[in-house]
């Protein structure tokens, strides 16, 4: 598999490297239709730059080809839900409109860093929706499923995956949704 747009990093089959991502990241991996998970590369970095301007200027990927996993935390009376949200790091969650509408919350924000933690077994810059837990939509903007390559996530900070933006689309739970991300300014 070639993924274009790596930078300068090489990334290798992720199936052949699991110890690379966080636990539940490779147990959502083994568990992946293999013809999507063989579209998936990961590539070891160094954690102290896993945030994402920092990671695209040290590695020289464009910013446009890296996308974020927006863990959202919705409530609705005594209801609490929970999304991740993909979108490119050029963009914003829409997480008042969008979001909240398509989770059908009253109110929705960012899930507190602890918070995200916890349940979704990943470390806080690391998260990604591969491994989430069941039942949480994983909102997936029109733009980074469109994108050719795409970087997010390994579950940890020393790692990111590489794989085409559609392949988001065959995770459990994943919707595409158009308008998800919007451009700051």
């Amino acid at each position: 598999m070639n993924w274009t747009g790596s930078g300068r990093l090489a990334p290798r089959p992720v199936l052949e490297h699991l110890d690379l991502v966080a636990a539940p990241v490779a147990a959502a991996l083994e568990r992946l239709d293999p013809a999507v998970a063989a579209t998936i590369g990961v590539a070891e970095i160094d954690a102290e730059v896993a945030d994402t301007a920092a990671f695209c200027e040290r590695y020289g990927i464009a910013m446009d080809a890296s996308a974020n996993c927006v863990v959202v935390k919705g409530k609705r009376g005594g209801d609490i839900r929970f999304a991740a949200c993909m979108v490119l790091a050029t963009t914003r969650a829409d997480v008042n409109g969008v979001v909240r509408r398509i989770i059908d919350v009253r109110s929705a924000s960012f899930a507190p860093m602890d918070e995200a933690v916890e349940l979704t077994g990943m470390e806080y810059g690391g998260i990604t929706p591969i491994g989430l837990p069941s039942g949480w939509p994983i909102l997936v903007d029109a733009r980074v499923a469109a994108a050719s390559i795409v970087v997010i996530g390994g579950g940890v900070r020393s790692s990111k995956l590489f794989l085409p933006g559609a392949a988001l689309l065959a995770l459990a739970g994943s919707e595409l949704v158009e308008q998800l991300g919007r451009v700051p300014g």
